[in-house]
């Protein structure tokens, strides 16, 4: 892939793609990890005397222009950071985004609203979402693609947009690249997965594939429950796929995977509720399990030592509630206390679990702003954001 380093900016309109999917309680932003980590390119390219026209994506309005998913709080605070103007299109490629790119001067930086408001961005229909993109293509002369967490999908802004304008890949794309290559080319052993979150239906593939080439693969979040339950064990009213259990009962036959021995167990999904800590394979019928226990962090944390590859995606619970934050801060804390070795961590919600506990993200190798498309890459998937990047032309 061509880097937008080697790109030549000055004067030129550069349509970046950029990922602003933040957090938002109301119109507040809760997490800004990801405006941060678009921070270095578009100083890059403003610094240069582009013209940059950003575009971005913000939750799922599918297809309509919903207040709620607006980019406005998202502007402002990259325009904080920035430390520079950011002007502010109410449209995507109406009226007001064509007045605004046409007054644009170098150092200039614009950012269109919600790109997802646009039905045909997301259209399987290539006709449709190629016409689209011709209308995106035309606020470019440059195209440039730093939304990692996006390459997985073939959207306008993502695909056909980058057929239509010489481009290249952002750093953020080339870092994750880089890294992702590093986990699936003759990664360092001993190598270690971790992977938490919600649901087995959401992993099943990756666990799939990682297995033939990890050394251990730690199982914790909602996603464990499944598999204790597959080994006939109680989970209690704890979150369960029965139609993920026999593929669990497969994956377990690899002897690689490692499960909770205790859980913190509440009487209800609330930071008040009652709860103990109880074994994993005891859980009240009348408890749920919130995050791993005690035990849990000592025994994945052994399983850690010594590991020279880690990729860890998915929380141990639900941290974002005090009560069972202390399972995820323990295997972050064992994650980030490994030396010399390439530690990553992948997934919107890992990262946003490091920053919200307080644990420097510099003391990882790299935090990944891929989630589901970083999944699918080590799934051997072909991304199309990716693909239509590598032609160099």
């Amino acid at each position: 892939m061509r880097l937008a380093e080697d790109l030549q900016v000055k004067g030129k309109r550069v349509l970046v793609r950029s990922d602003l999917n933040v957090p938002l309680d109301g119109s507040s932003i809760t997490d800004d990890g990801r405006i941060r980590a678009s921070l270095p390119l578009l100083r890059s390219l403003a610094e240069q005397g582009a013209k940059v026209v950003v575009t971005a994506h913000l939750g799922r309005p599918k297809g309509t222009a919903n207040p709620a998913f607006s980019l406005a709080p998202v502007v402002r605070r990259l325009e904080e950071l920035l430390g520079r103007p950011v002007r502010f299109a109410r449209d995507v490629v109406g009226p007001d985004a064509q007045s605004s790119v046409a007054e644009l001067r170098e150092g200039g930086v614009l950012v269109l609203e919600n790109v997802r408001f646009e039905a045909a961005e997301t259209s399987k229909d290539d006709a449709v979402r190629g016409a689209f993109g011709d209308r995106l293509a035309a606020f470019g002369e440059l195209y440039v693609n730093d939304a990692f967490g996006a390459v997985h999908r073939k959207h306008a802004s993502v695909y056909d947009v980058a057929l239509r304008l010489p481009h290249a890949a952002g750093p953020l794309v080339a870092a994750e690249v880089d890294v992702l290559r590093r986990l699936e080319v003759e990664p360092e052993r001993p190598y270690v997965v971790v992977l938490g979150g919600s649901k087995v239906s959401d992993k099943i593939q990756v666990i799939a594939a990682l297995l033939p080439k990890v050394d251990k693969l730690l199982v914790g979040g909602g996603m464990c429950f499944t598999f204790l339950k597959a080994q006939g064990h109680d989970v209690g009213s704890s979150l369960l796929e029965d139609e993920m259990l026999e593929q669990s009962r497969t994956l377990l036959e690899s002897g690689k995977i490692v499960l909770p021995v205790d859980v913190v167990a509440a009487t209800a999904f609330s930071a008040d509720a009652e709860h103990d800590v109880v074994d994993a394979d005891k859980i009240p019928a009348d408890r749920m399990g919130l995050d791993i226990g005690p035990r849990s962090v000592a025994l994945f944390s052994e399983a850690l030592a010594g590991a020279r590859t880690v990729f860890w995606n998915g929380p141990m619970g639900v941290f974002e509630m005090a009560p069972y934050a202390e399972g995820t801060r323990g295997v972050a804390e064992a994650v980030a206390s490994l030396k010399g070795a390439l530690t990553v961590v992948g997934g919107g919600d890992s990262a946003a679990a490091v920053r919200a506990l307080g644990i420097g993200e510099d003391r990882f190798s790299h935090i990944s702003t891929g989630g589901g498309a970083s999944l699918e890459h080590l799934e051997g998937k072909v991304l199309p954001g990716l693909s239509v990047l590598e032609d160099q032309q």
